[in-house]
């Protein structure tokens, strides 16, 4: 299995792969990092290529605990996401069920890594979590049917779709106000090219301070990845390397009575099987976290393990 990644500090992420073998390796020497010119030219066959010409001798391994994990893809020209996509997650929010996918935007700098820590907006009351499967267009599409729409998929990836309630339906205007804040499409850690993975039955889950919140089953979507795919190029281009988050599965903190939004302290785990996962500690606006004790500060805080 081939999975890519990206790391390294904001501003200076660099691309990553790993391979059959196991290793992670920094494959910034090969000149592209993964953005539109990549997913858009056979960019994956060309990294395979040149990584088995090099022997490796320019790809040296790293050690994935030691380096920042950063969004796997370099930021893309649009984030589409998905409402209201999982049945069970309709039920809880008393929705009716979308004849066609229901669509919005989140901001691409909401984009951040999948370890970074989650600072809360300014003056957030009603944060919540949605993990998602997420999908990375390999190929410009318009119109599309859905043989063209399967055949754009470039891979799967994991995001989380932070949403603050009260900015999302309270304030006037649409969804995006709730959904674009600073970190709030932490995507990762790993792309694995979409040959190498069923879309279709997949488990994703998300925790809160250890308590399971969300479990379900990809099965349970509304409406698949490809048909998710045909119906957003009928109303914009899409372009390689743009990213689309699929929905998300009942157990949101809105759903519960009273809601369970997230709070500074709490430490949000989340993933998919087959792809990864991710661990995120919660943060109050404004929160230093430049100082490398900060995590254990909060940790020690909360009586949180290590």
């Amino acid at each position: 299995m081939v999975r890519l990644f990206r790391f390294g500090e904001l501003g200076h992420e660099r691309p990553g792969l790993v391979g059959a073998d196991g290793v992670h390796r920094d494959v910034g020497a090969f000149g592209e990092d993964y953005g539109e010119e990549f997913f858009g030219s056979d960019g994956l066959s060309r990294l395979l290529s040149w990584l088995e010409e090099t022997r490796s001798e320019l790809a040296p391994a790293i050690e994935p605990a030691q380096v920042r994990w950063a969004p796997v893809v370099r930021r893309p020209s649009k984030i589409v996401c998905v409402g209201l996509n999982y049945r069970a997650h309709a039920e809880e929010t008393g929705a009716r069920l979308p004849r066609e996918p229901k669509i919005f935007m989140k901001a691409t700098t909401a984009l951040a890594g999948v370890n970074d820590p989650l600072e809360l907006p300014r003056d957030s009351s009603s944060t919540d979590y949605e993990v998602e499967l997420a999908l990375v267009i390999g190929t410009q599409l318009r119109y599309a049917d859905a043989a063209s729409a399967r055949a754009a998929i470039f891979g799967y990836t994991v995001m989380n779709d932070y949403s603050e309630r009260e900015f999302q339906k309270e304030r006037e205007g649409q969804w995006v106000k709730g959904k674009s804040a600073d970190g709030f499409a932490p995507l990762g850690p790993y792309l694995v090219p979409a040959a190498q993975l069923d879309p279709g039955n997949l488990r994703l889950w998300l925790s809160v301070d250890g308590e399971v919140r969300q479990d379900s089953s990809t099965s349970d979507l509304v409406f698949d990845v490809v048909e998710v795919v045909r119906s957003i190029s009928q109303y914009m281009t899409l372009l390689p390397g743009d990213v689309i988050s699929t929905g998300t599965p009942s157990g949101v903190g809105a759903g519960f009575s009273p809601p369970r939004y997230l709070r500074p302290g709490d430490i949000v785990r989340y993933g998919i099987d087959g792809i990864g996962e991710a661990v995120q500690a919660v943060v109050a606006p404004g929160a230093d976290t430049s100082d490398p004790t900060w995590l254990a500060s909060l940790r020690a805080s909360r009586k949180m393990p290590a």
